[in-house]
């Protein structure tokens, strides 16, 4: 399989997107990972780790799209991003998946106008690994992609997250949640009322409503909500996450005691940390599209980079898109 990784999106690229593909490929033979980006940067770096791996390829490209741009303006005037290009090879097959830690706009626009939707899905969707205190996670989307959805949005959202979980991590019968202000069926506002009837009906495992206050605690495998409200809990679970732990560690470095105390509670606090870190899943995939696109952290590290490889070469091998096809096209007949 070959997977196409835009090597200068992200906020410490290309340095750690280098070296967390060089992790990979050395892990899986049966991988080839084609780094796209300015060679003059990228080769230095590789050279630098030893002998270039006969599974790692360089791919140039003279221009950049950067967090700053506009999406739409940057997809369509930047014919030689390294972002394009990556998403080029998706839509030619010459790449099996892509990866950007870049522009999450100009992702999406990538997907949409390069790539291109899959037949009977109306908007992709940003879908997101949420960390769980049952170490299982949870599978959420949209988270951003879209700020506004339908009803009959969300229920294509429920179809591909449910098939994703499946596939990618196993569950079989994936408990599918609609986040809403109470578990009251009624409760919510006229997307979440509408959409609730429509989830009861559709071939999915729907098990109600979902309050945000319970997400760590895995209430369900599967989270469909819109863009505006995915995006909002999402960046208030790591902002609250990033309070704590800095808290903690102000806590634990106030004196001797509280030093002392926090050796004993290392081995603890870091399991905790590991469950809420985001890097041990990689990547998020934008569902919808007809080709596998997924989409780094801003701030990957080398560790999330190879896990973002991992991910993809999981969906790859998993047929994640022949399955949505297949569900979404046999929904429509």
């Amino acid at each position: 399989m070959r997977i196409a990784i835009d090597a200068m999106g992200g906020d410490h690229a290309p340095d750690v997107v280098v070296a967390g593909a060089l992790e990979a490929v050395r892990e899986w033979k049966d991988t080839t990972v084609i780094l796209i980006g300015d060679k003059a940067r990228i080769e230095p770096l590789v050279r630098q780790a030893g002998d270039q791996p006969s599974n790692l390829e360089i791919v140039h490209a003279s221009e950049v799209i950067e967090a700053d741009d506009e999406p739409v303006k940057a997809v369509r005037r930047k014919k030689d991003a390294s972002m394009v290009i990556a998403g080029r090879m998706v839509q030619e097959r010459t790449a099996d998946a892509m990866i950007s830690a870049g522009n999450t706009g100009a992702l999406m626009t990538t997907g949409l106008l390069i790539v291109g939707r899959i037949e009977g899905i109306d908007r992709p969707a940003l879908t997101l690994t949420i960390p769980s205190m049952d170490g299982k996670g949870m599978v959420a989307l949209d988270m951003g992609a879209n700020m506004d959805a339908s009803p009959e949005q969300l229920v294509q959202y429920a179809i591909m997250g449910s098939i994703y979980r499946k596939k990618v991590h196993g569950v079989v019968s994936p408990r599918v949640g609609l986040l809403n202000v109470g578990t009251e069926a009624l409760k919510g506002n006229e997307l979440t009322k509408a959409a609730y009837p429509l989830l009861k009906e559709a071939p999915i495992h729907f098990v109600g409503n979902v309050e945000s206050r319970d997400l760590l605690s895995g209430p369900c495998d599967v989270l469909v909500c819109d863009g505006f409200a995915g995006n909002i809990m999402l960046k208030s679970l790591e902002g609250a996450a990033a309070t704590i732990f800095t808290a903690l560690r102000t806590e634990f470095t106030r004196n001797l005691l509280t030093k002392l105390a926090a050796a004993v509670l290392k081995p603890g606090l870091t399991k905790f940390r590991r469950q809420l870190d985001y890097t041990e899943y990689g990547a998020a995939p934008l569902l919808g599209i007809n080709g596998m696109v997924l989409k780094s952290h801003g701030s990957s590290n080398a560790t999330a980079i190879k896990n973002a490889i991992r991910q993809a070469r999981i969906s790859i091998q998993s047929d994640v898109l022949a399955t949505i096809k297949s569900e979404i096209n046999n929904g429509n007949k």
